[in-house]
């Protein structure tokens, strides 16, 4: 089986490639980045190209199966450029493997996907996914969704699986996670128990997690298994602010939600933060996920609780972890801080 991965390089394409590189079902791996890494793993070759711009259709002939992971979370500040990569460059993902003839597509959605819903109870993958509007990152989860509704009723003969994580940490994404969403001016020797003051406890905030590895391990089970569908991707248990507070041996100090929106509004605009204010109304509003179609129909059973994530992620945070890919590149120091700075914080790509 030859199995092309878009998007290799970032904290799920990476562990996807070393899952499939040891599935003795899998022959070759092709792995479709921007930038070529430095990491070099078995039975796989690189290609560079831009899911926005580039021929794909060449790069996916011959593949059984083509797995879509590449997405920009930056730039925040200008949206145009997420939407060209993330919706038109998944649709030219989409059309490029039609084009090829690709049996299998294997696409990355996201619990983002979904509209707002309940947190006392899970929903399954039948819960609507319009995402949450005020959102860049759940506009373009959810319209993507709806593409593939017509690409499936276009395609009836290309087998689609819609893969719905929760939020995915490991160790060497760490640093790529605070860039992201933490920007230049989090203290990464702070993460570590003992050293931060309080966590803020804002009402209605609860994530579900699930390590990099136990996702690779859905995303190759979604390969070489005859399964269709959406499945809905976490582990146990559910957390809320004071089970991370419980991990950095601090406190929580209730904050209402009005106020934390309101200080995560005034980072960004001040150019401290590069997260969008959406992105916790977001959080705020995500439903909680029943995973058991997954462990039914996919076979997936997660190696990683909640809190062992969860305390390898605050572990790489403070060791400031990556690893050769630009991505997932690791701390620079403070040299590195400032060229995050002077390059703009939320204002360029950084994935």
């Amino acid at each position: 089986m030859r199995v092309v991965v878009v998007g290799a390089t970032g904290n799920v394409g990476t562990s996807v490639v070393r899952a499939l590189a040891v599935d003795d079902t899998v022959s070759s791996i092709v792995g479709v980045a921007r930038r070529l890494p430095g990491w070099r793993i078995d039975r796989t070759d690189w290609r560079q190209a831009d899911v926005a711009t580039d021929d794909l259709t060449r790069i996916f002939d011959g593949a059984d199966a083509v797995v879509h992971l590449a997405w920009l979370f930056q730039p925040t500040r200008d949206p145009a450029t997420t939407w060209r990569s993330n919706v038109l460059g998944s649709m030219r993902v989409f059309h490029a493997a039609a084009e090829a003839g690709v049996p299998a597509l294997v696409h990355a959605s996201s619990v983002g996907a979904y509209s707002p819903g309940p947190k006392d109870r899970p929903v399954d993958e039948n819960w609507p996914t319009h995402g949450w509007p005020g959102a860049a990152y759940g506009r373009e989860k959810a319209y993507v969704e709806r593409v593939l509704d017509v690409f499936e009723h276009d395609h009836p003969s290309i087998r689609v699986v819609r893969m719905r994580p929760g939020f995915i940490f490991q160790r060497v994404a760490a640093t790529e996670q605070r860039r992201l969403f933490g920007g230049p001016f989090v203290p990464r020797r702070l993460v570590k128990a003992g050293r931060i003051p309080f966590l803020p406890d804002i009402p209605g905030l609860r994530l579900q997690v699930l390590h990099a590895e136990d996702a690779a391990e859905a995303y190759r089970l979604a390969v070489t298994r005859p399964v269709r569908g959406a499945f809905n991707l976490a582990t146990e248990p559910v957390l809320e602010p004071h089970d991370l507070a419980k991990l950095l041996d601090t406190r929580t100090v209730r904050v209402p939600r009005g106020l934390a929106k309101a200080a995560v509004a005034a980072g960004w605009h001040l150019r401290l933060v590069p997260a969008a204010p959406g992105l916790l109304d977001l959080a705020l509003r995500l439903p909680v996920m029943n995973v058991d179609r997954a462990r039914d129909v996919l076979g997936w059973t997660p190696r990683h609780t909640s809190w062992d994530t969860m305390r390898e992620m605050f572990d790489g945070l403070y060791a400031g972890a990556g690893m050769d890919t630009a991505p997932l590149a690791p701390d620079g120091g403070p040299a590195g801080r400032i060229k995050e700075f002077a390059t703009g914080v939320g204002g360029r790509s950084s994935s």
